[in-house]
C-alpha cells in the first residue's frame, strides 16, 4: 500500500529538515494521488536538478531526471509545462548546500 501524496511529501520535507536542508511545497496537487516533481537546488555550486517519479513495470517507485539541464530557469519552464498537462501535480523545492535530493526510493541515472 502506497502512502497518499500529501503524507509522502510531508515525510520528504521532514527528511530534508533533519538533514540540514530547506524544503517547501511550491505547488500542491491532489492530496491522495498527485504525481510529484522534486526540484533540487545546490547552493554550493548554483546548479539545479529535477526529479520526477515513475513506476517500473514491477510496480517499484523510482525517480528519474525528466529534464537534464542544471539551469534553474530551464527547470522552471519544464515545471510550468508539466503543470499544464497535469493539474494534480505537486512540486517540492529543496535547497541544500550539497545538492542532496533526500529521496529514499531508487534514483535512475541520467
Amino acid at each position: 500500500m502506497m502512502l497518499s501524496t500529501d503524507i509522502w511529501v510531508a515525510a520528504l520535507i521532514r527528511r530534508v529538515e533533519l538533514g540540514g536542508g530547506f524544503a517547501v511545497v511550491a505547488r500542491k496537487g491532489d492530496a491522495r494521488a498527485g504525481s510529484v516533481l522534486v526540484k533540487v537546488l545546490n547552493r554550493g555550486d548554483g546548479s539545479g536538478r529535477l526529479f520526477a517519479e515513475a513506476t517500473r513495470g514491477d510496480g517499484e517507485r523510482v525517480w528519474m531526471r525528466p529534464h537534464l539541464s542544471e539551469q534553474e530557469p530551464d527547470l522552471d519552464r519544464y515545471i510550468e509545462r508539466a503543470v499544464r498537462v497535469d493539474p494534480d501535480l505537486w512540486v517540492v523545492e529543496i535547497e541544500d548546500r550539497e545538492g542532496r535530493h533526500f529521496l529514499t526510493e531508487p534514483v535512475e541515472a541520467g
